[in-house]
């Protein structure tokens, strides 16, 4: 049976460090988004760690779900489904997320329905093309067919994503994704987790020639991507120049910006390159490196002088966050997909694959 009317669906998100809770009306309408960060937890480890992440996610959870039902004014009763994110991720993080759903879901006898995280991203970009106080032209949404890079801590991809099916890959990192990249960097460059606003910051400082670095897959055909041998590029740099300990302000600034225009210049001209393979006029922007504030200037840019148009989520759907799981879980909810107790977490999971589900898509459809 699916859902009719303006459906009201919680969606939770757990994928990695952040637990999130949101609450969305007909698929579209955000009445509350909660996320919960663990800044404080990693940042003494300059990284994730993933045993800390699932165990600070038990003792938030509760409250998160809480704090997005108040904010949107509601109680249980007024949910008519639950959607959560079933992979990929971190196993633990994704065990806390799906067994609160899977609890929740059976104590109020409401259907719910698992979310691939990267299809949670992508449809926040076309949810946010609706979405007029962000600027953006609502008389001209993001519909597929289009192009979608999703970039992030863990994942730097293209997809092609179409009008009916599932995303198709394009190409993908061969090693670090480029989120990853700027965090390994950071810490190079003595700079807190997480490294990407970190470096963005200190790179505005910087002159992004100072420092010569190799472009990444530069002169090679196919759309995969490469940050591992600019990551050590950066390390070399640095040993050249006495260590950290003997770097400048300056020359730190020049090296945080010198390597965030490799890697924006790298994202751009392979997105710019699936977008004339494929054929398609649009391209999303999606992941925690989409609120990059280079890379949003010159993917648009870019696409703008190739007659396309790029478009980013707001920076609070960039990031993890429930929306996109909420909206997502909608679609699905919708068509009937349901997913019962059985229910189980992928760390590892391609796009366009629900190995929890016999049938039932992947929730791009509307």
């Amino acid at each position: 049976m699916s859902l009719t009317g303006s459906p009201i669906v919680l969606g939770i998100e757990s994928s990695c460090d952040e637990m999130a809770a949101a609450v969305v009306r007909d698929g579209g309408e955000i009445l509350a988004s909660t996320v919960h960060g663990q800044f404080e937890v990693h940042s003494p480890y300059g990284g994730v760690v993933p045993e800390l992440a699932s165990r600070d996610h038990v003792r938030a959870i509760s409250s998160v779900v809480e704090s997005a039902l108040a904010e949107a004014r509601i109680g249980l009763g007024d949910l008519d489904g639950i959607a959560v994110t079933a992979g990929p991720g971190l196993i633990g993080s994704l065990l806390v997320g799906l067994s609160f759903a899977k609890a929740l879901a059976y104590s109020q006898g409401l259907p719910f329905v698992g979310v691939h995280h990267l299809v949670g991203h992508l449809v926040a970009a076309e949810l946010a093309s609706r979405m007029t106080p962000n600027g953006v032209d609502a008389t001209e949404p993001l519909e597929p067919p289009y192009v979608g890079l999703v970039v992030s801590g863990g994942h730097t991809a293209l997809y092609r994503v179409p009008a009916a099916g599932a995303p198709t890959p394009l190409g993908e990192t061969r090693d670090d994704a480029a989120g990853e990249a700027f965090d390994k960097v950071a810490k190079l460059l003595g700079l807190p987790f997480p490294g990407g606003p970190a470096i963005s910051k200190l790179a505005e400082q910087g002159d992004p020639r100072a420092v010569e670095l190799p472009r990444p897959m530069r002169g090679r055909e196919g759309l995969d991507f490469s940050y591992s041998g600019l990551k050590t590029a950066v390390s070399l740099a640095v040993a050249r120049q006495g260590g950290l300990a003997a770097l400048s302000d300056s020359a730190k600034a020049n090296l945080a910006a010198s390597f965030e225009a490799v890697v924006v210049e790298s994202l751009v001209e392979r997105t710019l390159r699936a977008a004339r393979q494929e054929g398609v006029d649009r391209i999303a922007v999606v992941g925690g490196v989409a609120a990059n504030g280079r890379l949003r200037r010159e993917m648009q840019a870019a696409a703008a002088r190739d007659g396309r148009r790029a478009i980013f989520p707001p920076m609070s759907l960039c990031t993890d966050n429930a929306v996109m799981i909420a909206a997502a879980g909608t679609r699905l909810l919708r068509r009937g997909v349901r997913d019962d107790l059985s229910l189980e977490a992928f760390s590892r999971v391609p796009i366009g694959e629900t190995p929890w589900r016999a049938r039932g898509g992947d929730g791009m459809q509307t």
